[in-house]
């Protein structure tokens, strides 16, 4: 019975983002406008709900993120007007720093083995210098500093949470560390999409992809904080029946 409504669950989720997904294929195929815009106040909101289907509470750190990241969407909605494009970078940043508070107590760097350090350390080289071949481009196409600057701060916020949760991956291995990975990966991506429509070349069918990537990260965090949630309850129980014996 356990068994059936985990799954029952896991359908309201998959059914979530097959929605999304959806909206975001005809809103690219029928070119409407309004549609690719106020579809994105859908997304968190969407899967919050499906989640709140059946479990009652959540960590507080993920709700700060899920909030912060609407803020965000619903900012990004008015991209003519230059605050509140400010307003919606300062947003996400906020609610990768709450990711990032999520997933940190799980690096164990003393854990780390020589090898997986060297390895962290390579990727982030790399990352970073494509970084900031993007950020010499922008310093050069946008006319704001602070713009700029709040790409950089974003930007580089995502790549050590994308390391961080790279680094809790090859030292446990579990399932429910890919799926934060996952999440995360799908998220700089997306992020990476919305630059290019904004700045370099808009097209719905990138538009597209960036929202099917969003959701798709919203997907595997949810997924994630079911199954963290799920673990800690699973360890109390054990504890509290250690104690009873």
């Amino acid at each position: 019975m356990k068994n059936w409504i985990a799954n029952t669950d896991d359908r309201v989720f998959v059914l979530a983002l097959w929605l999304l997904v959806a909206i975001s294929f005809i809103a690219a195929l029928t070119s409407n406008a309004s549609l690719v815009t106020y579809s994105l106040l859908l997304y968190v909101p969407l899967f919050s709900v499906a989640y709140f289907f059946k479990y009652k509470s959540l960590q507080f750190s993920f709700i700060a993120y899920l909030l912060f990241s609407f803020l965000g969407d619903a900012s990004n909605l008015f991209f003519l007007e230059n605050m509140l494009t400010k307003a919606s970078s300062v947003f996400y940043f906020l609610g990768f720093m709450y990711l990032l508070i999520m997933i940190l107590p799980k690096f164990k760097v003393s854990e780390i083995r020589a090898l997986v350090g060297s390895y962290l350390v390579g990727v982030f080289c790399i990352i970073m210098f494509f970084l900031f071949q993007i950020y010499s481009i922008l310093n050069v196409v946008l006319n704001s500093a602070t713009e700029v600057q709040l790409f950089a701060v974003k930007s580089l916020s995502l790549v050590v949470l994308g390391l961080i949760s790279f680094g809790v991956y090859l030292n446990t291995q579990t399932k429910v560390s890919v799926w934060f990975l996952i999440g995360v990966g799908s998220l700089f991506v997306s992020v990476v999409l919305n630059y290019v429509n904004l700045y370099y070349f808009y097209h719905l069918g990138f538009v597209a992809v960036e929202r099917i990537l969003y959701a798709s990260a919203l997907y595997f965090l949810f997924k994630y904080a079911i199954s963290d949630k799920m673990q800690i309850q699973d360890s109390k129980e054990i504890s509290t029946n250690n104690v009873l014996v």
